[in-house]
């Protein structure tokens, strides 16, 4: 490419950035019925000018001209804001931060940082229109959710940093890790942070498929517990169906998050454990999908409440649980081998699968389980964690619930003790 080319490119991805960034802020302004300072002709021209003012500075040796051109443009954009503020009373700052960062953008795409400029103009275009759902985030927080993002904070960046990363102990306590182990917290609390934050902003309680799936993020036994709760003295058939599908939609998600977590901390282990795990998500899914297709026209909506799964005496008791757990897997491992493992992994499924999960991911990594052993403990763990949420739904759901959930948690067990016995 010659030079004249190249600068016709560059000064055309300033003009195209800018563009997109202004059409963006026009069509905001549109949508609430406002008047903006500038729009999608005037943020391509501020690009365009800033793409210019660094070729002038460049060929006359002078950053001058950019600061200047930078600061004309602030300047002009300061008395457009004033006078909104003024006759429209409107004080929001956004389009403005906005032309300064289009005016910038454009001077990348002269120094010839293209790809740099083409992701923050798209980045920025992204952050502009998030407004809406970050409002609604925004508005359905409540203290607790603030309290409990700031804990996250502390755990993840204050605790764990000056925890010692080693064991002071020897076989089977050699496990005992103090960092590893609260690394682990941080780990699973952030993905059931996630679930939550993702539940707020998408508002489940639209739709009940929408619950299990995010549900199934945080806890689908809280989902399972409160679904069946829901069905008892309620007989419509529908509605069942609507209960049902989602508390499975939120077994097969529980798969895909095991699959995650493993995948984050062993991917040696993934290789082996990932087909019968898959096969009994997909097991879950499929009658999932089965009842959808059953029930889809009818529009049921969630009121599954889920407070926010993340408190210092939740990361606390999870760290205990995780450390339990590794501790009698490492002693079951070294006293009763292979059956010791299987048999822990049950019991320990039928409390929590994300600890079991963790425990047999950093066991095998460290070549102290065999990759098969830990695959097996795995998958005997979720599908003891499945029977416990069929007995959950036997117990506190509705006949009618029950009969609906039978047929598919039978499905997951069996396929995913196939699926266990081909490791």
């Amino acid at each position: 490419m010659n030079i004249q080319s190249d600068l016709f490119l560059r000064f055309a991805a300033a003009l195209m950035i800018g563009f997109l960034i202004g059409l963006q802020r026009e069509y905001a302004s549109g949508e609430h019925g406002r008047r903006l300072t500038a729009g999608e002709r005037t943020f391509a021209l501020i690009s365009l000018a800033g793409a210019l003012a660094a070729m002038l500075s460049d060929l006359l040796g002078s950053p001058l001209i950019l600061v200047m051109a930078i600061l004309t443009v602030t300047v002009f954009t300061g008395i457009g804001h004033a006078a909104n503020a003024f006759m429209r009373n409107r004080v929001g700052t956004t389009t403005e931060v906005a032309i300064l960062v289009a005016m910038l953008i454009g001077a990348l795409c002269y120094y010839d940082y293209i790809t740099l400029a083409a992701a923050l103009g798209i980045a920025s275009t992204v952050v502009l229109n998030l407004k809406l759902t970050t409002d609604r985030f925004v508005q359905a927080l409540t203290p607790e959710d603030i309290t409990a993002a700031l804990q996250m904070a502390v755990i993840s960046l204050i605790v764990l940093p000056i925890l010692p990363n080693q064991s002071f102990w020897d076989t089977p306590l050699d496990v005992l890790n103090p960092f590893k182990i609260w690394l682990m917290v941080v780990f699973i609390s952030a993905i059931s942070f996630l679930g939550y934050v993702l539940i707020k902003v998408m508002d489940a309680s639209q739709g009940i498929g929408l619950t299990g799936f995010l549900g199934g993020l945080i806890s689908s036994t809280a989902v399972t517990l409160s679904l069946s709760q829901r069905s008892r003295g309620a007989e419509s058939a529908p509605l069942m169906r609507s209960l049902a599908f989602a508390i499975h939609l939120a077994w097969s998600v529980m798969f895909l998050r095991v699959l995650a977590q493993v995948a984050v901390l062993n991917a040696a282990l993934l290789r082996t454990v990932w087909l019968p795990v898959v096969l009994a998500g997909l097991a879950a899914a499929g009658y999932s999908l089965f009842l959808y297709y059953r029930q889809r026209q009818t529009q049921t909506r969630s009121d599954v409440d889920f407070s926010n799964p993340f408190d210092l005496m939740t990361a606390f008791r999870f760290g205990l649980l995780y450390a339990l757990i590794l501790l009698v897997t490492r002693a079951a491992q070294t006293y009763f081998g292979a059956s010791g493992i299987y048999l822990s992994s049950v019991l320990s499924g039928l409390v929590d699968v994300n600890a079991i999960t963790l425990s047999m991911a950093e066991l095998s990594r460290t070549g102290g389980l065999a990759l098969p052993v830990a695959a097996r403990a795995i998958v005997l763990a979720t599908l003891s964690n499945t029977l416990v949420k069929g007995l959950m739904v036997s117990a506190l759901g509705s006949p009618a619930l029950r009969r609906m959930i039978l047929p598919g948690m039978l499905l997951t067990l069996v396929v995913g003790l196939a699926g266990a016995a081909l490791l």
